[in-house]
């Protein structure tokens, strides 16, 4: 019985340096990109947030033209309103309020569709983006030999010579030269 113990204690102490070297890491091969300047500097990214900048501005103005005239209106019946000096208004001015009320909820239901069309755009540019990222990460690391790609915002200090950004930058150039700035429809909600 002792002999057997003794055989798997020195079967298992010899198997143990090979399982451990199995295991080893290779040498970490650190590169940084700067996905700001990547995101900001890209031609097709330019294009698009210029894109993006207008339809903002077109909601601006859309605003601004909805709300000028329901001031007037909102300041008129106020006066109306004032006027009374806490007596019951008339039909004719429950009718505007209620006329004022409507114009003023369908202005918050126009308003909020194109700012939450402004944002599906701004996230399905985002993703085209991603979605050509990915495999330029893995192009570059591979042409590089690097191993580990973090972005330059996530370190303390880096050398020159292990910042691919301009990599990166010239690939997705390469890879995308137009983005699509209006996201596909939402889907229309289920019903039962």
């Amino acid at each position: 019985m002792k002999t057997l113990l003794i055989s798997a204690a020195v079967a298992a102490a010899a198997i143990m340096p090979s399982a451990a070297t199995a295991q080893a890491l290779p040498a970490a091969v650190v590169a940084v990109v700067d996905l700001d300047r990547v995101t900001a500097e890209c031609n097709a990214c330019k294009t698009a947030q210029a894109a993006l900048k207008n339809q903002v501005q077109a909601y601006q103005t859309r605003e601004q033209s909805l709300a000028t005239p329901l001031e007037t209106e909102q300041k008129s019946i106020q006066a109306a309103i004032d006027a009374l000096k806490g007596k019951e208004p008339d039909a004719a001015l429950k009718a505007r309020v209620e006329s004022f009320q409507n114009k003023q909820q369908q202005a918050a239901r126009e308003l909020s569709t194109q700012q939450q069309q402004i944002q599906r755009n701004q996230q399905y540019i985002q993703k085209q983006i991603q979605d050509k990222l990915n495999p330029i990460y893995q192009q570059v690391m591979q042409r590089r030999g690097a191993n580990l790609l973090v972005e330059v915002g996530t370190t303390l200090a880096t050398a020159q010579n292990v910042d691919v950004t301009n990599d990166v930058l010239a690939a997705l150039n390469a890879a995308l030269p137009t983005l699509v700035t209006t996201a596909p429809a939402a889907p229309a909600p289920q019903g039962r």
